[in-house]
């Protein structure tokens, strides 16, 4: 247990200093990929749909039934923030927490817009930092549906998961005494029976499209693997593998 716990704390400190890094990077490829609304470029993050789903990826890969999965066309967010509001009140998200954010821009010089914006939350990888980081496996796949969970009762709060997390979307719930994140409404919605999750229900522009990724009749899998528009993730040089999809229109 002894040298468990002090691996456990070298990969924190380890995984603090790549999350610094990667935070700071983060914002600015987030913030860059909304850049190309005004004609700038999406850094390192674009990918076709033929090429992001290789044979033997993702559908093929992961048999998760159903694959959630979200859509966000950022083009269509006003920055109202009503995705942030919702979630807050459907999960009991405390004022110092989050599950999900929109990011923002100023653009000086972009005619009739002010800013421009970008959603975020939790990318349920495929791959996911914090699920091979957690020292206790408090956090895990959720081996039918992908989505990445927490079990509170096993999370000790040493935060390794935070640090690991390449999208900084985790923060420790002090009510909870545990480390807290989206899980797309599963335990408030999903599992209610519930078809989607509150965000993508109060959108008023249809900016977050939520379904499943293993459904080709599904509107995720369509815009997915449409060929007309680009599509592509944050963070791709992570090898996270997220599921959640960001394209224009």
């Amino acid at each position: 247990m002894i040298k468990k716990l002090l691996e456990a704390e070298n990969l924190f400190k380890k995984s603090e200093k790549i999350s610094e890094m990667d935070r700071r990077e983060f914002l600015k490829i987030g913030l860059a990929v909304t850049g190309v609304f005004a004609g700038g470029s999406i850094v390192s993050a674009v990918s076709a749909a033929e090429k992001m789903f290789p044979p033997g990826t993702y559908v093929e890969k992961y048999p998760y039934k159903p694959h959630y999965s979200m859509v966000i066309r950022v083009d269509q967010c006003i920055g109202c923030r009503r995705c942030m509001n919702a979630c807050v009140s459907t999960n009991s998200v405390p004022d110092y927490g989050w599950r999900t954010r929109v990011l923002e821009k100023e653009v000086s010089d972009a005619i009739g817009q002010k800013g421009e914006f970008i959603p975020i939350l939790c990318n349920q990888c495929n791959n996911p930092p914090c699920v091979r980081a957690c020292p206790v496996t408090a956090t895990y796949k959720d081996k039918q549906n992908g989505i990445v969970m927490m079990n509170n009762k096993k999370c000790i709060g040493c935060k390794i998961c935070i640090a690991a997390c390449p999208y900084d979307a985790r923060y420790y719930n002090e009510e909870k005494g545990a480390i807290d994140k989206c899980d797309f409404c599963f335990e408030s919605k999903l599992s209610h029976g519930e078809k989607n999750v509150a965000c993508s229900v109060i959108c008023p522009t249809d900016v977050r499209v939520f379904g499943d990724l293993s459904n080709p009749q599904d509107r995720v899998y369509k815009l997915i693997h449409q060929l007309q528009k680009p599509v592509w993730v944050l963070k791709k040089e992570t090898d996270a593998k997220p599921n959640i999809f960001y394209m224009k229109g």
